[in-house]
C-alpha cells in the first residue's frame, strides 16, 4: 500500500479557518470551483472543524460502499432535525424509526401510486395552465408559480417553512459564542417550527377523527404496517414525514421544472424536440399516464437537467471505521464528515466528458423510466401539449 498524502486544503485563515472560501450567496457552487482547483477531495477548517468534500465519480462510487460507509447528518440538516425530526431525510441511520418508515414508505413512490395520483396532478397542472393563458404576452414568474404548483398548502405554512429552513443555514455559521445576538432571531425560528407541527398535527387528526378510503401518503403512513417489525408509525414521526415531504418534495420538483426550462430556452433543438414528441405521443389527446412510458425525450431532458442543477445539492456519509481513500492515498477517521457534492459529482469530465457543462442527449441510450421521472415527464408534456392550442415556453427575459 502507498504511504498516505495530506488531503488538498486552501491555505487556513486564524480562528476562522476557511470560512471565508465558501461564499454564502452561491451556496455549493463555490465547493464546486475549489474542487476544481484543489481536487477531488478537499478539506476545510470551519471554525475548528473539519470538513471534507468530495466530488469525482471514483471517490463517490467508494464512499457508496455501505459496509464501510453510512449516513451522516450534520450541518444544516441537523439544524433541521429541529423541524423534521426523526423523518427519512433528517434521521440517523442507527435510529430504528428510519428503518420502519423507510420499508412502509417506499411502495407509495412505485408506478402503481403514481398513477392513482395522476388524474390529481393533472387537475392542478391544469389550473395552472388556465392561469397563464389568461396573462396572454405578459411576464409570468414560473419559478414562483412551479412552487405554488407542488406545494397547495396554506400561506402560513409555507412562509414559516421558508423561514425556518433560510434560518437553519444561517445558523451553522454563527460564530461561537454570539447566541445573545440572535434573541428575536430564534424566538421567530421557535414559532415557525411550532407553527408547521401544528398544522401537520391538525392534518394528521383530521384523518383519524374522518377516515377515509383514500389511498394516498397519509393513508399508507396511518395505516401501513412495517413487513419486518409489523410496527407502525407513530402519530409523531407521521409529523416529522409530513413535513419532511413538504419541504424536499415541492423544492425538488419545482426546482428541476425551472432549471428544465431554463435549458430547453438555452437549448432550441431540445425544445423543438419535445414537441415534436409530444405531437407524436399524444396529439390532440390530454397527456395520460399510458403516455408516459413513450415519452423518452422528456424523460431524457429531465435527468440531464438534474445533472447540471441538482436539486438536493449533497450528502453526507461517514466511515464506519478508519478509512484510507482512493487506492491508499488519503486517509480518514471513522466518524469523520465526508460531504459529496453533486454539482461537482454531475461534471466529473472523466464520466461526463470534456463537454461536460453542456446540456446534452443520447436518446438511443435511453432505459425506462421510473414513476417518480415518469411523474415529472407528464407535467412537462401536459404543459406543451397546449402548444397545439398556441401556448408555448417562451423566455425568461421576454
Amino acid at each position: 500500500m502507498n504511504s498516505t498524502q495530506p488531503i488538498p486544503q486552501p491555505p487556513p485563515k486564524p480562528f476562522i479557518g476557511n470560512l471565508r472560501d465558501i461564499d454564502p450567496s452561491t451556496g455549493t457552487q463555490s465547493l464546486v470551483r475549489l474542487i476544481q482547483r484543489y481536487g477531488e477531495i478537499i478539506q476545510l477548517d470551519i471554525l475548528g472543524n473539519r470538513r471534507l468534500f468530495v466530488g469525482s465519480q471514483r471517490l463517490v462510487h467508494e464512499l457508496s460502499d455501505q459496509t464501510r460507509f453510512e449516513k451522516k447528518v450534520v450541518g444544516a440538516l441537523q439544524q433541521v432535525r429541529q423541524l423534521a425530526g426523526d423523518g427519512l431525510f433528517t434521521a440517523h441511520q442507527q435510529e430504528p424509526s428510519w428503518e420502519v418508515a423507510h420499508r412502509i414508505l417506499i411502495p407509495a413512490f412505485g408506478p402503481l401510486s403514481i398513477r392513482e395520483m395522476y388524474p390529481g396532478m393533472v387537475d392542478i397542472a391544469d389550473q395552472l395552465i388556465k392561469k397563464w393563458q389568461r396573462f396572454g404576452d405578459a411576464r409570468i414568474d414560473v419559478v414562483s408559480d412551479f412552487t405554488k404548483l407542488t406545494l397547495d398548502n396554506p400561506p402560513p405554512f409555507v412562509e414559516a417553512m421558508a423561514r425556518s429552513l433560510k434560518e437553519s443555514g444561517l445558523r451553522i455559521r454563527r460564530l461561537p459564542g454570539t447566541s445573545m445576538f440572535y434573541r428575536n432571531t430564534d424566538r421567530q425560528y421557535e414559532e415557525d417550527i411550532k407553527l408547521q407541527h401544528h398544522i401537520a398535527d391538525e392534518v394528521i387528526q383530521k384523518r383519524i377523527d374522518h377516515p377515509s378510503d383514500h389511498d394516498d401518503l397519509l393513508n399508507k403512513m396511518l395505516k401501513g404496517k412495517d413487513v419486518k417489525t409489523g410496527q407502525g408509525l407513530t402519530p409523531e414521526n407521521i409529523r416529522y414525514q409530513l413535513v419532511t415531504f413538504l419541504i424536499a418534495g415541492h423544492e425538488t420538483t419545482s426546482g428541476m421544472l425551472s432549471f428544465l426550462f431554463y435549458w430547453l430556452l438555452k437549448t432550441p433543438r431540445a425544445y423543438q424536440a419535445i414537441r415534436s414528441e409530444v405531437d407524436t405521443v399524444c396529439g390532440n389527446e390530454p397527456v395520460k399516464v399510458e403516455h408516459l412510458q413513450k415519452l423518452k425525450y422528456i424523460d431524457a431532458s429531465l435527468k440531464e437537467a438534474l445533472r447540471l442543477n441538482s436539486t438536493a445539492p449533497a450528502w453526507t456519509v461517514t466511515p464506519i471505521k478508519d478509512e484510507v481513500l482512493a487506492d491508499g492515498k488519503y486517509a480518514v477517521k471513522e466518524g469523520q464528515p465526508i460531504m459529496v457534492i453533486l454539482d461537482s459529482l454531475h461534471r466529473d469530465p472523466a464520466v461526463w466528458g470534456e463537454d461536460a457543462e453542456e446540456f446534452r442527449l443520447a436518446i438511443s441510450s435511453l432505459q425506462k423510466s421510473g414513476g417518480e421521472s415518469l411523474l415529472k415527464s407528464g407535467v412537462l408534456a401536459y404543459f406543451q401539449s397546449r402548444a397545439n392550442a398556441g401556448w408555448e415556453i417562451r423566455s425568461f427575459a421576454s
